[in-house]
């Protein structure tokens, strides 16, 4: 013969069953669910190579960056900045087969500032770039570019037939997220003020000589913020950099 239940057992069950853990139906955080950034391009200014990142670049990876998303671009510093866009052009497709990114971020240090904004402006790099970075451009020429030689530093002359062109019409065309660094001691930028653009967000760093704008924490730390941040583009300001 079959035990006889009370009647309150089957209703008892179901109150206990609602009130365990639902561990299978619930969503888990994965502690790697932090968004996937954007590949960073370095390009580097007149008369040096990729290695002038080395520092932001340990900085970058130390902070989540993959090894694979860092690139610390070299070209020939004595050619037009028209060529160097070109082939600036090449190293980002590459950039994106090679990670399956739809954007990279490009991080500019002097020169490098020139040939990143005609690839930009010219070659339709605005649709592949989300953010872009000019520490100590010389944007509108600088003085000192009358004492180097090449083609290259030819075009960073004031008022260089290069420059006028590329900054006819809007200086920060496109999409992309536009920022600029300057600072009060640079030597080699003269004016400082020539580092600034129409349309991005211009800030100056505490006194800072040309070569260190890479290697300063304070600059790091404001650039990585400018190329994690979803924001367009905004008007000109101080900046966390300085």
């Amino acid at each position: 013969m079959k035990p006889i239940l009370p009647r309150a057992v089957p209703a008892l069950a179901v109150v206990l069953l609602a009130l365990l853990p639902q561990a299978t139906t619930a969503p888990t955080a994965s502690a790697d669910a932090r968004p996937q950034q954007d590949p960073v391009v370095f390009v580097h200014g007149w008369n040096t190579d990729g290695s002038t990142w080395n520092t932001m670049a340990d900085r970058f990876r130390s902070d989540g960056w993959p090894t694979d998303h860092l690139h610390q671009w070299t070209y020939p510093t004595t050619q037009s900045n028209a060529t160097t866009a070109s082939q600036l052009a090449a190293e980002v497709d590459r950039v994106l087969a090679a990670t399956g990114a739809a954007k990279v971020d490009l991080v500019t240090h002097s020169m490098g500032s020139l040939s990143s904004r005609y690839y930009l402006k010219n070659l339709g790099g605005d649709t592949k770039v989300d953010a872009w970075v000019s520490l100590a451009g010389p944007n509108h020429g600088t003085d000192t570019a009358y004492w180097c030689g090449g083609e290259g530093c030819a075009e960073m002359r004031p008022g260089s037939a290069f420059l006028k062109a590329l900054n006819t019409g809007d200086e920060t065309p496109g999409s992309p997220r536009y920022a600029t660094w300057r600072s009060p001691c640079d030597s080699i930028i003269n004016p400082d003020s020539t580092v600034t653009l129409t349309g991005a967000e211009n800030a100056e760093t505490a006194c800072l000589q040309h070569t260190a704008f890479p290697l300063d924490a304070a600059v790091y730390e404001a650039v990585k913020a400018h190329v994690t941040a979803g924001a367009g583009k905004t008007g000109n300001s101080s900046g966390p950099a300085r």
